[in-house]
């Protein structure tokens, strides 16, 4: 591979497989193979995470986590500031699918301790992430499993495994739903204390209620016998559809957006091959997340399908950061950072539904990409920025600043080194406006930058 394209597959993969690099971390990137890339976003724990210490010092809120906006400012931050890039985009992954809320939870630490947990298995067994999110205080709370009781069963959390955790509908019965519930009876949460405000964080723990729990025959998926919650993972985890269901999810976010997941069962993968392939890695390799990972990295199939992928809000705010260098610190502007993402439409910790959020072009309404071109273009505009002086001058030094045609095809590459309709081009040359000297200003390719910010091309990934 030539070192042009091998440079182009790695932005690609940056852009999909993280939430965004800062300039330096991508040149560094860059003097690597794309192989070499993959395994170090699949190792985090070979990476710096972020400096904790000096976080909490400026921003105490974020430690104790009174209200839900400390919760989401921990997360937002750490999105923005940890080396750890695939591990937090998993984890935001895994937010998407095992949606849950603040606004029912009540608890934000409790909804921190969840993000915790799909850190520390977001890329191991699917088995394990499974058992230990059973037994989550969060999600106990958010689908009522604290309300599932051996003499009035309670089938919430029961459904919601099958329906958008695992297997999808279509894929077993009214009678399974009861079977999974009365199996997950005396899985419950011990309230050590609510989150109160003088006391600070008061952490939820898992509790099993032996007494509580439904000690008879039950049938699950054709099974039948004293089956407990771990059994119905195993169970669920030997059919064929729970592969296709979860890698069919990595697909959605990491490749390409399909429809939303209600409407899986009658409509086939935009890729069936590919779904197919995963689904093959993922048994094959006892249920391991990592291995499909790097396979769907290394497949011709995610290299070869670039921008059509819509950002989530999310997405273009860490990455808008990260790229500019704004808010690159403690900084007080950080304690209204979680409404700029809900003004374009993701409150992140409390998704509108036990579905989550409906991707791709559904992120793009008229009031939410006004205000992701705003936000974007204004970053872009500060030449006050560390990010945004790097781009301006590398954008100096690899084009002929007294053609437009080279620094607009210069701020497109900066940019995600993506390319624009010809008509839209054409409006971005002719937006060039030239000094005494035939040169194009610091200002004039701002400008331009912000232009681009606005374009429908740059909504992509």
């Amino acid at each position: 591979m030539s070192r042009p394209t091998q440079h182009s597959a790695i932005k690609h993969l940056i852009r999909r497989a993280t939430l965004g690099v800062s300039h330096s971390v991508l040149t560094n990137l860059l003097n690597q193979t794309y192989e070499e890339t993959v395994e170090q976003l699949l190792a985090p724990e070979t990476q710096p995470d972020y400096d904790e210490l000096t976080f909490f010092r400026y921003h105490p809120a974020a430690d104790f986590m009174w209200q839900p906006s400390h919760a989401k400012l921990n997360w937002l931050y750490r999105m923005t500031h940890s080396q750890r890039y695939l591990e937090e985009k998993m984890a935001l992954f895994w937010h998407h699918v095992f949606a849950t809320g603040v606004e029912k939870v009540d608890n934000p630490y409790a909804l921190h301790q969840q993000v915790e947990l799909f850190r520390t298995h977001g890329m191991s067994n699917y088995k394990t992430l499974l058992i230990e999110l059973a037994k989550n205080p969060a999600m106990l709370f958010w689908l009522d499993n604290q309300h599932n009781h051996k003499d009035a069963p309670n089938e919430n959390w029961g459904r919601e495994l099958l329906e958008l955790f695992s297997l999808g509908i279509g894929h077993f019965t009214e009678n399974d739903v009861i079977g999974c519930a009365r199996a997950f009876t005396g899985w419950a949460i011990n309230f050590t204390g609510w989150h109160v405000l003088t006391l600070g964080k008061v952490p939820w723990e898992f509790q099993y209620q032996p007494e509580d729990h439904d000690n008879g025959e039950k049938t699950f998926l054709g099974v039948t016998g004293d089956l407990n919650g771990e059994d119905i993972i195993d169970i669920i985890l030997r059919q064929p559809a729970c592969a296709t269901f979860i890698t069919r999810h990595l697909y959605n976010f990491f490749v390409e957006d399909e429809l939303e997941v209600p409407k899986w069962t009658n409509e086939p993968p935009r890729n069936p091959e590919a779904i197919e392939f995963l689904s093959k890695v993922f048994v094959e390799s006892g249920y391991e997340i990592k291995p499909v990972l790097r396979a769907l990295f290394n497949s011709k199939f995610f290299r070869n399908i670039r921008y059509n992928k819509v950002k989530s809000p999310v997405e273009v705010v860490i990455g808008t950061l990260k790229l500019t260098g704004d808010l690159n610190g403690p900084d007080p502007r950080w304690g209204e950072i979680d409404r700029i993402p809900l003004s374009m439409g993701q409150d992140i910790l409390d998704p509108p539904s036990v579905e989550g959020w409906h991707t791709g072009k559904e992120w793009i309404t008229s009031g939410a990409f006004i205000n992701r071109v705003n936000f974007v273009a204004d970053k872009f505009r500060n030449l006050d920025l560390p990010g945004v002086k790097t781009i301006v001058e590398n954008v100096k030094h690899n084009s002929d600043s007294d053609i437009p045609e080279t620094i607009v095809d210069c701020c497109l590459e900066e940019l995600g080194d993506f390319e624009v309709d010809p008509e839209t081009y054409k409006e971005l040359v002719d937006g060039i406006r030239l000094d005494s000297l035939g040169d194009a200003t610091d200002e004039q390719i701002v400008n331009t930058l912000s232009i681009i910010a606005g374009t429908k091309e740059y909504q992509f990934c």
